[in-house]
């Protein structure tokens, strides 16, 4: 039987405005849905709040069990959440089978966070047993965004539901189904109790209602650093946490001994991979001025030769921008950089929401598709003639995410991205990598840190309780 069921998707009315559900390579409609209204995230919250007292008392291994169960689900229902990733979101297959495994990975890793060790035993100037302890901190709420709707929600969901929290999940409503309700369908068939998830798209308003609840301590967010920004701003004013992963212009540097044989096919993964609408997309290629006339000539062979089109009807390496707003500024942002003087190597045109992946030449400090974040199958490429300069260059942008250095040279890349602020780095490789068990995150204006994978998730969605036990009580002296 399929997990999802359009005429009884959502258990309970939520009262904000009906929405289509379309598929962004047709405009054809998927179903619809309910969104919610503000009144929805305090009824669900007070929902939460009471569940989750009893599910911080279940027993760990029964908390790890709904994990280890939901991450089979994943597997076995793959067929038709493949289906909704690859329709709902414009996902090629095979990106919809990579959100899919991480997924059940995420629900496995967190399974084994439900029986980590809670705290430690401290020394105490009194004669008492002194402990430290992590709880569940209560309702966590989730904001998770469109281009990787499923491992974007889950990788907070799974981990704060298995250290004993209740969470408030607000998917992008574009991608409501695939980010949002399969995670619902699946964890109801794991056997997680009623109330512990709620699944809520909606608008600002219900995001602002969510950071501002009272019942809600913890916030994940993961979306644009403008939004981040009200979000942190927000959550400061109620002294609560905000988790942020946000955005990014992340650089790979192509030093003058690399492999252009070997380089090419990874630098256009990096930034044409579900059509550039990835957080850490290379959006800005740095290659030594010794390589760069035949790797530029040859990253555009490369954009000419992919197919882009629908993922759910043909063989296609790219599938469709996600929707007309995001294609405005993609093309935006394309046509101000050749009007500031970057040539365009390959690409630049669509169809409808198809944006051909695009090569832009001669980009410096003027070119918006350089210096901004595109969100958008756009590789701009900058020469340098130094591995200063090159460090330089590297460090310039106000994001910090994700770093490649190509080099024959493993330690002095290495050496080279020492010098580069950055939350993740990776030798020889693009900059788009996820692994459930790695911290993830970005500094500076890519987000607050990583906050993924083990003993950051454990940070993330738990308290740290300091806990003293007497024999006697304690004597003073009035």
């Amino acid at each position: 039987m399929p997990l999802l069921d359009t005429r009884t998707w959502q258990p309970r009315r939520l009262a904000g405005a009906a929405y289509t559900v379309t598929e962004p390579a047709t405009g054809r409609q998927l179903g619809t849905l309910a969104l919610a209204a503000p009144e929805d995230i305090e009824t669900a919250s007070e929902r939460a709040a009471t569940a989750q007292r009893a599910w911080a008392r279940t027993p760990h291994f029964a908390r790890a069990a709904v994990l280890r169960k939901a991450g089979d689900l994943f597997a076995e229902h793959a067929a038709e959440l493949r289906e909704w990733l690859v329709r709902e979101s414009g996902s090629v297959p095979g990106k919809a089978d990579f959100e899919l495994h991480v997924a059940a990975q995420e629900c496995y890793e967190a399974a084994a966070l439900a029986s980590r060790p809670a705290g430690q035993v401290l020394p105490s100037e009194a004669p008492r047993l002194s402990y430290t302890r992590r709880v569940p901190a209560g309702v966590v709420g989730v904001i998770s965004p469109f281009n990787a709707p499923l491992i974007l929600s889950i990788r907070s969901v799974a981990p704060a539901l298995a250290l004993g929290n209740a969470v408030l999940l607000k998917p992008d409503p574009r991608t409501a189904v695939c980010g949002g309700l399969s995670l619902a369908a699946v964890f109801a068939a794991a056997g997680l109790p009623e109330d512990l998830l709620h699944v809520l798209p909606g608008g600002a308003d219900a995001g602002q209602a969510l950071v501002a609840d009272p019942r809600v301590p913890v916030i994940s967010f993961t979306g644009s650093t403008a939004a981040g920004r009200a979000v942190g701003e927000a959550a400061g004013r109620h002294l609560k946490r905000a988790h942020l992963e946000l955005g990014g212009n992340s650089a790979m540097i192509v030093l003058e001994d690399a492999d252009l044989d070997a380089v090419i096919s990874t630098a256009a993964w990096g930034s044409f991979f579900h059509q550039g609408q990835i957080c850490m997309t290379t959006g800005r290629h740095l290659v030594h001025a010794s390589l760069y006339d035949e790797y530029v000539e040859r990253l555009a062979a490369k954009a000419d030769s992919l197919a882009v089109g629908d993922p759910h009807r043909d063989q296609v390496h790219l599938g469709p921008i996600i929707d007309s707003g995001q294609l405005a500024k993609i093309s935006g942002l394309v046509e101000a950089s050749t009007a500031a003087g970057a040539k365009l190597a390959a690409g630049g045109t669509h169809d409808r929401l198809f944006y051909r992946p695009t090569v832009l030449a001669h980009v410096d400090d003027r070119t918006p598709a350089y210096t901004e974040e595109v969100f958008g199958p756009v590789a701009p490429v900058r020469s340098f003639t130094t591995t200063d300069e090159a460090a330089a260059l590297a460090a310039q942008s106000p994001y910090g995410l994700s770093l490649g250095i190509v080099t024959r040279d493993p330690a002095r890349g290495l050496e080279l991205a020492d010098r580069i602020p950055t939350g993740i780095v990776h030798i020889n490789d693009q900059t788009v990598n996820d692994e459930a068990v790695a911290p993830f995150g970005g500094v500076a204006a890519s987000g607050t840190g990583a906050r993924f994978g083990g003993e950051a998730n454990l940070e993330a969605f738990t308290e740290l309780r300091w806990t003293t036990v007497r024999g006697d009580v304690a004597p003073y002296p009035f």
